[in-house]
This record gives structure tokens, sequence and C-alpha cells, in this order.
């Protein structure tokens, strides 16, 4: 076999051929090291990306309590006839139709507040702690609001 003559157009090929080959066989590390950060800070911006995508997700779909405070004034319930039903237990403003929560005494204008007695029914100034009907001792302190879910836990009372 003759020797390829490196003038020709075939040598020159065979050349750049030879030449190619040797920069995938033998790599220039020094290149390859400094190519490092290239590639790797677009995986590190795509998992930071992940991470903060999975976090908002989870902070839109997690579940919440259902749970309703009522720490002031609410209109009392109003009959198909047009009188008011307070409960029994909790202070009102009878002139104004509203509840009050337990433990109120004055309204939010300094009024005297009502309250029907859960026993016997009777209407008594809620200043009063005993009902004068029945002898029923009723010191309610104002609640302290805790966050609890109103019913049992998702899969029913077998959960808990």
């Amino acid at each position: 076999m003759r020797p390829v003559d490196p003038t020709s157009e075939l040598g020159q090929i065979w050349n750049q051929l030879i030449e190619f080959l040797a920069k995938i066989v033998s790599p220039d590390w020094g290149a390859l090291v400094n190519l490092i950060p290239v590639f790797l800070a677009p995986l590190v911006l795509l998992f930071v990306a992940a991470v903060v995508l999975a976090w908002f997700a989870y902070g839109v779909r997690k579940p919440r309590a259902r749970t309703r405070f009522l720490l002031g004034a609410r209109r009392a319930e109003v009959l198909p006839d047009g009188t008011a039903l307070f409960p029994a237990g909790y202070p009102f403003d009878a002139a104004k139709a509203l509840v009050y929560p337990a433990g109120t005494v004055r309204g939010d204008d300094g009024a005297p507040l009502s309250v029907v007695c859960p026993l016997c029914k009777v209407e008594r100034s809620a200043e009063l702690v005993t009902c004068g009907n029945c002898g029923l001792v009723l010191r309610i302190d104002a609640p302290t609001p805790v966050a609890a879910p109103p019913g049992p836990p998702a899969g029913g009372a077998a959960v808990a």
C-alpha cells in the first residue's frame, strides 16, 4: 500500500478526519472543565424553579380548616313574621336585633344587654349572674378563639 500524499485532496480529508477524531479521543480537559458552570447553572436554576413551583402548588391546594369566628355582634335570625329570634344563653340587644358573644354585658353603644335563660326561657339582664326565675347560675366568660375544624377529620370519625 502506498502512503497517502498529505498535499493531495484525499490526504487533506484524511488529516481533517484524524484531527477531528483526536479531539474526541483525547479532548482538551481544561476547556471542558471551564464549561461545567455553563451546563451546571441551568440545572441548578431548573431545580430551584421546580422546588418553588411545588411549594406554590402545595400552598394553593393544601386543605384548610373551615372555621368561622364570631368575635363581634351579629344579626339575629329573623322569623317569617318579622320578629327576631335570639338564641338562649347569648346576650342580645332587642332594639337593634343584634346577638353578642357570650360574656358580653353591654352593647357597642354602652346599653345593657339581655339574655334568655337556657333552662326556663325567661328573659333577664345579662349583668345578672343568676336567673331570678329558676336560680340557674349562668356566668359565661368571653370564649377564647380556637382554630379547630367544625366537623370530623376527612375520612370520618374512624380516622380520629
